[in-house]
């Protein structure tokens, strides 16, 4: 599947970057959509290395709109979408007997429906053009979790597991794949905020240290890397069987247990 059209929301920085690069290695031409255009500009420069006719779209998900936008003017661009690689997500840390509506609204329409509306725009488009296609959606351990400081987080990726099996069913006649993929304990930009809010949350001052706590919690013992989660996405998108649909792809380091 050399030479695909490929788009990756959420690509200007961390997995989505480090999925762009590894697509556009593999041959891909490849959208690159963030809300930070600049971010998504200089990865596309990266992407543009292997493949010339990459570029990059400045998108809100958190609109109505722009997940349809972001959809179309992929295909566009790209003169046609075989992939749509859903990486953008919001991750809110608050206290469980503290929420706020508004990082609730953000968590559920990013992570949730704009990845929806997105899906079903790329699977209209599929459709027509006939040959098929392949969606993948990121996912996380937190799904399967309780964790009651990142509840909206845990919950809204819940979704996208539900999402994921949705999809899956509805654009199966049309020989569309949808999978997911579930990183562990991924070190990104995001992810260090994250725990910093953590640490913060549980009184602690000593962020190496409570983050060599997280770690050991993994039954491999270490954490991945974005790069390492890429090599994931790549073969979803364009080595796995055709087979596969409606799966959920645990890549944790046995953090997550199936």
């Amino acid at each position: 599947m050399a030479g695909r059209a490929v788009l990756v929301s959420g690509g200007a920085g961390g997995l989505g970057a480090a999925a762009a690069r590894a697509l556009a290695a593999r041959g891909c031409r490849v959208a690159v959509a963030d809300r930070d255009l600049e971010g998504a500009e200089a990865v596309v420069l990266d992407c543009r290395r292997f493949s010339s006719a990459s570029f990059a779209i400045g998108v809100d998900l958190a609109t109505a709109e722009g997940p349809v936008r972001m959809v179309e003017e992929a295909a566009e661009g790209l003169g046609g979408l075989d992939a749509l690689v859903h990486c953008a997500a919001i991750a809110p840390v608050e206290p469980f007997l503290e929420p706020t509506a508004e990082a609730w609204e953000a968590a559920l329409l990013v992570n949730v429906r704009a990845c929806a509306l997105a899906d079903a725009a790329a699977g209209r488009i599929m459709k027509a053009q006939g040959r098929g296609g392949r969606i993948v959606h990121v996912t996380s351990a937190a799904a399967r979790m309780a964790l009651p400081d990142y509840a909206a987080y845990a919950a809204t990726k819940a979704a996208v597991d539900s999402l994921t099996r949705s999809a899956a069913v509805a654009l199966a006649p049309f020989g569309i794949a949808v999978t997911s993929l579930s990183p562990g304990m991924m070190d990104t930009p995001l992810q260090l905020r994250t725990e910093e809010a953590f640490a913060r949350l549980a009184g602690r001052s000593d962020l190496d240290a409570f983050r060599a706590e997280r770690t050991a919690r993994i039954p491999l013992g270490r954490r991945t890397d974005p790069e390492e989660m890429a090599a994931m996405i790549v073969w979803l998108v364009l080595d796995a069987p055709a087979y596969m649909t409606a799966a959920r792809l645990n890549v944790t380091g046995g953090l997550d247990k199936d």
